[in-house]
């Protein structure tokens, strides 16, 4: 499958990737700074000194974003909560938690543990202009990474999704309510109006002369406002599916396949003829695991004759599984985080039935019609 993301290493067992548009910002802010800031505030340099720091200020700002990643994640990591991936990207980094926490409380340790760690960095490159004092080009980038580490905690603590202060804000209101739900609810609808107002503020800069600044503000506001809009689909999503059971939507009525089989004869008759994208696979007393089009496709189409499918199938206990009494939004959520079509629902180690994204969908959309 194509990557979206270069994987750079592991940290505190959280995996660290680039995500392509992040060379395209980085590229960008290093040439910002080359012509344009440095120049301005610090005149009589040579141009191979603006461009090497300018660059060394770029990675540093996402080294800093980051950390500031990492705050976030390893205060979830202390809440017992799984963060398996940081992702840098065009606007910053997000780490993927796996899981809501349990409690307003630690939602608002996790969610304003980033911009702490923005504003210690802040603080921590500040101090450090009297040791590079003697070295102007060294105290101009201090000087500036201090400007942007307290800029980013400041930014983020807008109190509106998908930013941590709307975070921050939705722990608060959890509290006071004691609703998760109508907490979300009311920190998206405020990162929305922070949306339309950072739009408003950019077009307005664009039409004033400022193009640049005011495109760059305006798009900061589209993507603002498109999170916090998906934030409040998520939670009528949510809302909706609530309540019901993986059991009540599950496809039970699979047809299995001999685990002889090979993998030509199961494109030709199965795939081919009948379009099915996943295949369980029986041994005699039952199933002996499931086989999707991803795994065909890992084998050399000259092998298919004379391989089996019991050489490439991958076992109940291996899969990537969800159990029949979990809710139906568990189940999405875990489709969407593992990055899978289909989810094999297992008991007493059998595959009992298979839950898609089309079964998902078509389930949906009787619930939408019973309630309208």
């Amino acid at each position: 499958m194509f990557r979206h993301t270069i994987p750079i290493g592991r940290f505190f067992g959280i995996v660290v990737d680039l995500d392509y548009s992040w060379f395209l910002i980085i590229g960008l802010l290093t040439w910002i700074l080359a012509v344009s800031y440095y120049p301005t505030e610090f005149p009589g340099w040579s141009g191979a000194e603006y461009w090497l720091i300018g660059g060394i200020t770029a990675v540093l700002l996402f080294v800093s974003v980051l950390l500031h990643e990492f705050g976030h994640s390893l205060v979830a990591m202390s809440y017992g909560i799984r963060v398996p991936r940081i992702t840098l990207f065009l606007f910053g980094g997000v780490s993927q938690i796996a899981a809501e926490p349990e409690s307003a409380a630690a939602e608002f340790w996790i969610a304003i543990a980033g911009p702490a760690v923005s504003f210690l960095l802040a603080l921590i490159f500040w101090e450090l202009r009297p040791l590079v004092a003697g070295l102007p080009a060294l105290l101009a980038m201090t000087k500036y990474m201090a400007l942007l580490n307290f800029v980013l905690g400041l930014f983020n603590l807008i109190p509106g999704f998908p930013l941590d202060g709307g975070r921050v804000f939705q722990a608060i209101v959890w509290g006071i309510t004691r609703s998760f739900q109508r907490a979300t609810l009311v920190a998206a609808t405020t990162g929305r109006f922070f949306g339309f107002a950072f739009i408003f503020l950019g077009v307005w800069q664009a039409l004033g002369g400022n193009f640049f600044n005011g495109l760059w503000i305006a798009f900061i506001g589209w993507f603002i406002e498109s999170a916090a809009g998906s934030q409040l689909q998520q939670q009528l999503l949510k809302g909706i599916l609530s309540g019901h059971k993986v059991a009540e939507v599950m496809n039970r009525d699979f047809e299995p396949v001999a685990s002889g089989l090979t993998l030509q004869d199961l494109v030709d008759t199965h795939v081919l003829a009948h379009g099915r994208r996943y295949f369980i696979v029986q041994d005699g007393d039952g199933s002996a695991g499931m086989v999707t089009l991803s795994d065909i496709k890992r084998v050399p189409r000259s092998a298919w004759p004379t391989s089996h499918l019991d050489e490439i199938m991958v076992p109940p206990a291996k899969l990537i599984s969800i159990p029949a009494d979990a809710e139906v939004w568990t189940a999405l959520e875990k489709m969407g985080r593992d990055g899978v079509n289909q989810l094999p629902v297992v008991s007493n180690g059998k595959i009992a039935g298979v839950l898609t994204r089309e079964d998902l969908l078509h389930y949906l959309g009787v619930l939408q019609m019973i309630r309208s």
